[in-house]
């Protein structure tokens, strides 16, 4: 389904789009819409939906932590894939060598415990950098040679 992205809209005015929309979301994610949804977010939304359903849906990984956060798991403990806790990670960066534990908390670093391999990586380049890029575990990395 296509959604025209030309609508025309005066400030202060409903939106003329907004009831197809609603009902287009109901038939397909099968429950009304929260109120609050923008038109352009619920466009991006159904779009989203459309193309998963063109292309089998999330994948099995992604509906398992879906599961897991529906019966009432807080998101921070669902499994996303990470490395699991004790492992370490070694980088190498202008002649020294970076060793990073993966703790319960995050990752300890020099004895200091971060939230997250980016800010780990930031610190020690001293600009934004995708943490798992930086530490080799995402895929485009996977080729990189340090």
């Amino acid at each position: 389904m296509m959604i025209a992205a030309n609508a025309v809209k005066k400030r202060g005015t409903p939106n003329p789009e907004r009831p197809r929309l609603q009902a287009a979301w109901v038939q397909q994610i099968g429950a009304a819409p929260p109120a609050f949804l923008s038109v352009p977010f619920m466009k991006a939304a159904l779009e989203f939906e459309r193309q998963c359903k063109e292309t089998g849906g999330y994948p099995a990984a992604t509906r398992r932590q879906f599961e897991q956060i529906a019966k009432g798991k807080p998101v921070s403990e669902v499994n996303l894939g990470s490395i699991p806790k004790g492992a370490h990670l070694v980088r190498d960066w202008n002649g020294r060598t970076y060793q990073v534990e993966v703790a319960k908390d995050g990752f300890v670093l020099d004895g200091k415990t971060w939230k997250s391999l980016s800010a780990i990586a930031k610190h020690i380049t001293g600009t934004t950098w995708s943490g798992p890029r930086f530490f080799g575990l995402s895929k485009v990395a996977a080729g990189r040679t340090t």
